[in-house]
């Protein structure tokens, strides 16, 4: 059996940990980035991750992780015309490595030649896709990925089902996973269409801290040496962090923003200049997700500063003049949005102009007032 690094164990990277619990809470978040140096524990983290996923539920006979009860998200074993015979059981949520040298056919599925060869019957023999539906998909060096998969990938992600037709087969299965990825900057940049495709995007730099570093080679050693005792001592930890992770599901739809906090996410993209809707609309699960994480059913400004850099930096058009980087860039722009409310608290007092009036221009602005 092998033995996967605890996540509760890693030290320090707490943007990337933060990142991957936010996508574990709330799947709808759009997935993460990780962009950085080499050996900084990016792929540790993302298999770590594993041990903290609620568990889901689903046939025990069925290859595409099917809801059950769910006839449009069912496959043709979970939605016989006779449903004698089911057996429903929990496993944990699927995390798949995509290879870079994986095929069409190994990502989106093909004939099953062993089947057409002994018994001569034609049948659908399920890809990467299948096995990640309602769980992670991993692509390490994701930079590096061939186009033609960057392709299929990007219209799975996009309409949430994967459609195979070819050697005669017509199959139609839902795909819905949360895209992770990592990579060195070093070795290439990441097409535009699939970045933006990422919910949420972090920079991973090697710790600068002596203290620090020695701690990763202490534990990392000491792992090594005897990984079952290892995680038994994190065990507790690991079990911490999933039960917080579980919390924060069941509180999503308790959750309010205030119509202020929405307008200060719509003028925080406007001031950024970017593009379409995705900005404000991933700017509002991820502030939405870190409030529940803290334990508030109210998010306030304090969530949306805490999250603008991960969820807007990477969607920045890019300004060969310019040399700051992104996360700088929506750091200046946070301070302008933010600070400008507090300096003119008093003459907003006395205006006339209420915050449902401001909103509706906001909203004409977007046109959909």
């Amino acid at each position: 059996m092998q033995h996967i690094y605890p996540f509760a164990a890693i030290v320090g990277q707490e943007e990337l940990k933060k990142a991957l619990l936010m996508a574990a809470v709330d799947p709808s978040l759009g997935g993460v980035l990780a962009f950085g140096d080499r050996g900084t524990g990016k792929t540790t983290a993302i298999r770590a991750l594993a041990a903290l996923l609620p568990e889901i539920e689903t046939n025990e006979n069925c290859q595409y992780n099917c809801v059950p009860g769910d006839a449009l998200d069912m496959c043709r074993v979970c939605n016989p015309p006779d449903e004698t015979g089911q057996v429903y059981t929990r496993k944990s949520a699927p995390v798949i490595d995509l290879p870079l040298g994986a095929t069409e056919d190994r990502v989106c599925g093909a004939l099953d030649l062993e089947r057409a060869l002994l018994a001569g019957e034609k049948a659908f023999e399920p890809g990467l896709l299948a096995k990640a539906h309602r769980g992670f998909l991993y692509i390490d060096e994701v930079n590096l990925l061939e186009d033609h998969i960057v392709d299929l990938l990007l219209d799975v992600a996009a309409s949430g089902m994967n459609v195979v037709e070819r050697e005669g087969l017509s199959v139609r299965h839902p795909a819905r996973f949360v895209l992770v990825g990592s990579g060195n900057p070093e070795e290439g940049e990441l097409r535009p269409q699939l970045l933006d495709r990422f919910g949420v995007s972090i920079q991973v730099s090697s710790p600068k801290s002596i203290a620090e570093r020695v701690e990763v080679v202490k534990r990392r050693d000491a792992f090594e040496r005897d990984p079952a005792a290892f995680m038994k001592v994190w065990s507790s930890v690991n079990g911490r962090i999933r039960a917080r992770v579980t919390a924060a599901q069941g509180k999503l739809d308790e959750t309010e923003i205030p119509d202020p906090v929405f307008e200060n996410m719509a003028s925080l993209c406007l001031t950024l200049g970017i593009d379409g809707l995705r900005g404000e609309l991933t700017l509002m699960r991820a502030a939405r997700i870190n409030a529940v994480l803290d334990g508030r059913l109210t998010v306030g400004d304090e969530d949306v500063i805490a999250v603008a850099p991960m969820a807007l930096a990477h969607r920045l058009r890019r300004d060969p003049l310019d040399d700051a980087g992104s996360s700088v860039r929506v750091e200046k722009a946070l301070q302008t949005v933010f600070s400008e409310p507090q300096q003119t608290a008093e003459s907003n007092a006395n205006s006339s102009t209420s915050a449902s009036a401001r909103h509706e221009t906001i909203g004409q602005t977007y046109g959909h007032a």
